[in-house]
């Protein structure tokens, strides 16, 4: 048990456990070949809490964010593109449960924490990329109703998610003329493209929406006019000590799979676990990981106190731990030869499942710059 876990916590990381190794990890790569989103394993999930587990108590379960990156690093141990998809749902309900209304938090968080209907968060579009304050997706209010076109890139859930927290423009140019909407799934206007087909995360579907005269009541801007871009950098924030648990978690799985079959593989008469640049690549994979956990522990701490360096403390472990974590995966299919390249064996798609996560939340270049302006301020 982590100092920043009660025994209760400890207890819920135990049924974490649990539920990975029963309902995710046996299924991880028959999911990936299919394509499957399992919309019942994420309601079973919800049951467990999963769904806003740092939600306030009167809905979710308030966990420490210490004790989400645990959560988050168990669940990608099993399936890391579920995980991720967990993950961004979670950003989802907790952009609701602080910048909502109470009559959007009594409305959407008791759909969303149980996962019965599940969350979508709208900011990236086509044209825009990294540059999340440059978005043309357009919000205009008439008399009690915004109307919002545009269209919106790379949106995992869409299609089967029951909320969209969409990004507009109601302003000018830049972030403070971004506002953020919760438009229900059922809203006409609203349409999206086929499923992308991904490198990977392919066990979540990935597609663009598109907002044609979409009408949504007045009552459906969440925050004020003009916070969209805050309660989307905020949101990102945990987002990406998330994802990077997630990495994390994957690797940590690939890498445990790797010690497992050196020790049972032989080469030149002996097992590759007595081969010095295998216990030597071995110790670089362990390395990484713990150096990874120790960052990400600090960032997750910086949120838990609110502390000033949280957004470059977040940042930098977003970077650092899925460019590390990805690395470890790639080693591990290396070590496992020719078999870490076929998909029975699992390495090969947590490699790919791992491989964006140095792209989204904001690309690893995107945090480096997060990082080295937050330094230059303090010099």
């Amino acid at each position: 048990m982590t100092p920043a876990m009660t025994k209760e916590q400890e207890q819920i990381l135990h049924a974490v456990k649990k539920f990975t190794q029963a309902k995710l990890t046996p299924f991880a790569s028959e999911r990936d070949a299919k394509k499957e989103f399992p919309i019942q394993t994420l309601k079973e999930a919800g049951e467990l809490g999963l769904g806003g587990i740092y939600v306030q108590d009167d809905f979710g379960a308030n966990l420490t964010r210490q004790t989400c990156i645990a959560i988050f690093e168990e669940l990608a141990r099993g399936d890391t593109a579920l995980a991720a998809y967990i993950s961004i749902h979670n950003m989802v309900a907790w952009m609701i449960d602080q910048y909502g209304t109470e009559a959007q938090r009594t409305q959407w968080l008791p759909t969303l924490v149980s996962m019965l209907g599940l969350g979508s968060y709208c900011l990236t579009e086509p044209g825009t990329g990294s540059d999340a304050a440059a978005i043309v997706t357009r919000a205009v209010l008439e008399n009690d109703e915004y109307v919002i076109n545009g269209s919106k890139q790379f949106i995992s859930g869409a299609g089967a998610a029951a909320v969209y927290i969409v990004l507009a423009r109601t302003g000018g140019p830049g972030s403070s003329g971004i506002s953020a909407f919760l438009v229900p799934a059922n809203t006409p206007g609203l349409t999206f493209s086929h499923n992308e087909n991904k490198m990977g995360w392919n066990t979540q579907p990935t597609r663009q929406v598109f907002l044609s005269d979409v009408r949504v009541s007045a009552d459906s801007l969440l925050g004020v006019e003009g916070q969209g871009f805050e309660i989307a950098m905020n949101g990102l924030n945990g987002g990406r000590i998330n994802i990077a648990a997630c990495s994390l978690g994957g690797a940590q799985w690939a890498l445990d799979q790797t010690v497992a079959y050196v020790k049972e593989r032989h080469a030149f008469g002996k097992p590759l676990s007595d081969q010095q640049t295998v216990v030597f690549a071995l110790a670089d994979m362990q390395t990484k990981l713990r150096v990874s956990r120790a960052i990400l522990k600090e960032a997750a701490e910086s949120m838990d106190k609110k502390s000033d360096d949280l957004v470059s403390s977040c940042a930098l472990a977003k970077r650092f731990v899925t460019d590390a974590a990805f690395e470890v995966a790639n080693q591990a299919l290396q070590l496992h030869g020719g078999y870490g390249y076929l998909h029975e064996y699992g390495i090969e798609r947590v490699v790919r499942d791992l491989r964006v996560h140095q792209i989204l939340e904001g690309t690893n270049e995107i945090m480096s710059l997060i990082v080295g302006r937050d330094l230059l301020s303090k010099g």
